[in-house]
């Protein structure tokens, strides 16, 4: 059986879309492969770490198209080129619409560096999660990793990881430490059990 062929969206440095990258070449993901980086930014680095791990590379400008509707059309169209069976959000910031979301029904998986439910929804992305875990006083944070549905951050959850909060932490230092301990580790995991589960028939 092929390995189950995956995108993944990025949009900035891609720290995540390497650990998926080293991941894959440890053996962690055995039943996919990552066969294309799409970045809504022509200069994210993301693109040269797909390029330095010989990957194909496409950029999905939305500033290109006069409106959403034919950014996701092309999209989708460039996905279906490349017989794109799973889509994987590294840091992609773009909000995709609800009809784009159901053309991908639980093909389609985010990480997001909090324990879901706690801190996450419309406004909670990068350093902002953190400071609200800390603004708050939670003594335990942590990533999950779930499937893209038409609710910020609501789809099923497939995976989580918690990380202890330390003090004198930052939201800076708590960024980091929740990619390096959860996020880097349970990303590649969560997409090695979603194409085991699609290649196995798709019941997921």
């Amino acid at each position: 059986m092929n390995p189950v062929k995956i995108a993944v969206l990025v949009s900035g440095g891609g720290t995540n879309l390497q650990a998926l990258i080293d991941a894959q070449k440890a053996g962690i993901i055995k039943n996919g492969e990552i066969t294309l980086v799409v970045s809504s930014s022509p200069t994210a680095y993301a693109l040269e770490r797909a390029k330095n791990a010989g990957i194909e590379t496409a950029v999905a400008d939305k500033h290109a198209y006069e409106n959403r509707s034919d950014f996701e059309k092309a999209l989708i169209a460039s996905l279906e080129e490349k017989g794109i069976e799973l889509i994987v959000l590294a840091g992609f910031m773009y909000i995709l619409s609800p009809e784009f979301i159901a053309h991908y029904k639980e093909r389609m998986i985010n990480v997001h560096p909090s324990l879901i439910p706690s801190f996450c929804g419309d406004g909670f992305y990068g350093l902002r999660v953190h400071e609200a875990a800390l603004a708050y006083g939670v003594k335990v944070t942590g990533a999950t990793v779930h499937f893209v549905n038409e609710i910020t951050d609501g789809g099923k959850i497939i995976m989580q990881k918690a990380v202890e909060i330390q003090e004198g932490d930052t939201p800076e230092t708590l960024q980091k430490r929740v990619m390096q301990e959860a996020e880097w580790i349970i990303l590649p995991q969560a997409v090695e059990k979603v194409s085991k589960d699609i290649i196995n028939g798709g019941t997921i």
